[in-house]
């Protein structure tokens, strides 16, 4: 029987049992059609919005894989999409009716802990990058979920609880095994291809399928002093402002991240308090146990705490504290505004969106940046947003597909009301499907850069399912 895939002009290209048996003779991994057992479940993305199913799923194996698969698409014509953690938002890690390459059984994690040095894999989960450099004390600055993919982070940029102390994800990235548009495996660094290795640090997917990561590591753990605070919504407004004031006096070390949502029955909160409006403190030092006290005291004297979680806690442990409550299987749509200060209008129209979640699952969360993240040129990697100080992302979640309605209108709403506070970029990993309007400012004054560089390495755009960069 024959297979058809999609092509990248929307038309369709017939292959083959000849050139379909050997394609897959020619794999290390598995190649699975949507008859086959075990392809349902590989399409399977962290956004259940997303139901897409894509005319064929390579599972790769090893660079070599990913070589002919990226070559298979590129001599076909066919639509490309790449799947590392397969948690990216707006659903880009598969495809409707093209090949889906996922990268999710190439998970290796080696650490050097005599050069301090990791090379992962591209299809490991920040998961795995913890817990293999933890072992030895060690670290790398990723995200605050620990099963996002370490590839989908690290190409957006990166950020989390230690960036102010040790900069995004990318500021640690020394050198990438990327497969081109033209089949080849390449090593980029600041010697090798550095156009290439400066367009990848923040670039998104744009310039090809990166098979492995070399970051430098950081000395952190294996406990740091982390945790949460509880406090009632009603304290909201002034410990808001509260908040504003500590946080810009915090060293380096301490992040200090406010989630504001419903309480989740955890726990760690009070039956009374279960799916009640709460504001969450969220702290996390980056340094010795004994600092890291005497820095959170500041915001653990504010106000009355429903919980004071405040304490060593293993690093490990704290990178997926919040992985409960986000699980893949809900339906998620977010939106996102970067911001140098959080003025009281910005406060005022957050506090009126919480008291009006439209599920007890949707939250506000503001990141804390600043630090070590700002002394890096604009122009140093291809992420651009060095002055941003706050990230407020908009996380909207629900599980009844009948409520996608009022629930992406309720983001849209509050997006909208923080607009006139922001600075009108955004981080490229917060991006959903529908703002391809604001990929130039995602990328601000690097864009033009970020397109020569797509021309020279991808002038057909088989690379297109990200926040596509036009290299016209």
């Amino acid at each position: 029987m024959d297979t058809r895939l999609q092509t990248l002009g929307g038309g369709a290209v017939k292959l083959g049992s000849d050139d379909l048996g050997a394609f897959r003779g020619s794999l290390r991994g598995s190649l699975l059609l949507p008859d086959e057992p075990g392809y349902d479940a590989a399409r399977m993305i962290w956004n259940a919005m997303i139901d897409k199913r894509p005319g064929m799923i390579v599972q790769a194996l090893g660079a070599s894989d990913v070589m002919r698969t990226v070559s298979f698409a590129r001599e076909r014509n066919a639509l490309l999409a790449v799947r590392g953690g397969g948690h990216n938002i707006a659903g880009n890690a598969v495809c409707e009716g093209g090949i889906m390459l996922d990268l999710s059984r190439m998970r290796s994690v080696h650490v050097d802990p005599d050069s301090r040095r990791a090379r992962v894999e591209g299809g490991a989960l920040l998961s795995d990058v913890d817990r293999e450099t933890q072992a030895f004390g060690l670290m790398v600055p990723v995200g605050i979920n620990s099963t996002t993919g370490i590839a989908g982070l690290t190409l957006g940029g990166g950020f989390g609880w230690t960036s102010r102390k040790f900069g995004l994800t990318i500021d640690s990235l020394l050198s990438v095994d990327i497969v081109t548009a033209d089949g080849e495996l390449r090593r980029a660094d600041a010697a090798q291809h550095p156009d290439l290795f400066w367009a990848v640090r923040g670039g998104s997917g744009n310039f090809g399928v990166v098979t492995s990561f070399e970051f430098k590591l950081n000395s952190l753990g294996p406990q740091v002093t982390a945790g949460l605070l509880l406090h009632p919504f009603a304290e909201a407004p002034a410990l808001m402002r509260e908040y504003r004031r500590l946080a810009a006096a915090a060293p380096d070390e301490l992040s200090a991240w406010l989630v504001l949502r419903k309480a989740p029955p955890a726990p760690f909160v009070p039956v009374e308090w279960h799916d009640k409006e709460v504001l969450i403190i969220a702290l996390c030092y980056a340094g010795p146990l004994a600092d890291g006290e005497a820095a959170a005291a500041p915001f653990r004297a504010l106000g009355k705490p429903i919980a004071d979680l405040i304490g060593p806690t293993p690093f490990v442990g704290w990178q997926a504290a919040f992985d409960p409550l986000l699980a893949p299987g809900a339906r998620n749509y977010w939106k996102s505004h970067d911001f140098k200060q959080l003025s009281d209008g910005a406060c005022d129209a957050l506090v009126d969106a919480i008291r009006r979640l439209p599920s007890n699952e949707c939250e506000v969360f503001v990141g804390h940046l600043g630090g070590q993240v700002n002394r890096v040129p604009a122009d140093a990697t291809a992420f651009p947003r060095r002055d941003v100080e706050f990230i407020v992302n908009m996380h909207t979640r629900w599980r009844d597909p009948a409520q996608d309605t009022t629930c992406i209108a309720w983001a849209r709403d509050l997006f909208k009301a923080l607009a006139p506070h922001a600075l009108g970029s955004v981080y490229v990993n917060f991006m959903p499907a529908d703002e391809t309007d604001r990929i130039r400012g995602a990328f601000g004054s690097n864009y033009e850069r970020l397109a020569e560089v797509k021309r020279r390495y991808d002038p057909q755009n088989l690379f297109r399912l990200n926040q596509n960069i036009s290299s016209h």
